[in-house]
């Protein structure tokens, strides 16, 4: 990722104008919207586009990128927190962020551990305290934010809280848990739907945490002219369509 950016920045530097117009345009994304939105880019390509440039990651490491200066023509990010942040700094081109997509917060497991539909409380906290917890960063990325915001609404947050293996992102998360470092993770419902080798131990219910939404902006840096075309074409029933293939749910 750091090389990536490295990299971007510098053929910017080089040939700005020229460059840019020569690829299409530059999306930084959520680490959770890899495979839908790569599904789109593939989509928009065979309209005879050029191919967007994806960049993946947690939205907290991406928004930090573009608050630093780092170029690029669209933000995705999986809360509306690090957008707002973007929006302080005066960084998002006028009248261009929308919702784009919403999703769920669920709970993962291997095959053999409980199911944890019907756990409240101090019932819910033992159990996913039984071993290490993997989520992301409740400090700083949004899956981790909203699994914090669940846990605190279901009074199992104090309980929880000493054992949490922080992950950089939402697919770090999921990645530990598949490789049984941790009994259960905290993920979004569409990173759960992509593991083979866990099931869902639980739903949090619907007012447990703000609702999950996913802002798009054009950033004021964007130098692709294909840029808003292709933040409208995310936007429209048939970018709508291809996310909800992964999971995503109407904004």
């Amino acid at each position: 990722m750091r090389l990536l950016s490295a990299l971007l920045v510098l053929l910017s530097l080089l040939a700005p104008s020229a460059w840019a117009q020569q690829r299409g345009p530059l999306v930084l994304a959520a680490a959770s919207m890899q495979e839908a939105l790569s599904a789109a880019a593939d989509a928009w390509e065979r309209k005879g586009h050029a191919r967007p440039v994806l960049s993946f990651a947690a939205s907290s490491a991406l928004a930090r990128q573009v608050a630093a200066g780092a170029p690029a023509d669209l933000f995705i990010s999986a809360d509306q927190e690090w957008m707002d942040d973007l929006a302080r700094r005066d960084l998002l081109a006028p009248g261009t962020r929308a919702n784009l997509v919403g999703n769920r917060l669920v709970v993962v497991a291997g095959p053999e551990e409980r199911s944890l539909a019907k756990l409240r409380g101090t019932a819910l906290g033992q159990q996913l305290a039984a071993g290490p917890l993997a989520m992301a960063d409740p400090d700083a990325v949004p899956s981790g934010r909203y699994g914090k915001a669940a846990l605190e609404r279901l009074g199992a947050w104090p309980i929880v809280a000493p054992r949490i293996v922080r992950a950089e992102s939402v697919r770090a998360a999921l990645a530990l848990v598949e490789r049984g470092a941790a009994p259960y993770g905290i993920v979004y419902l569409t990173d759960a739907r992509l593991s083979p080798k866990l099931r869902i131990a639980g739903i949090f219910p619907h007012g447990s945490h703000p609702p999950i939404v996913y802002p798009i902006a054009r950033l004021k840096s964007a130098r692709n002219d294909k840029a808003e075309m292709f933040r409208k074409f995310l936007i429209s029933a048939q970018g709508q369509q291809i996310m909800g293939r992964y999971g995503f749910t109407a904004p």
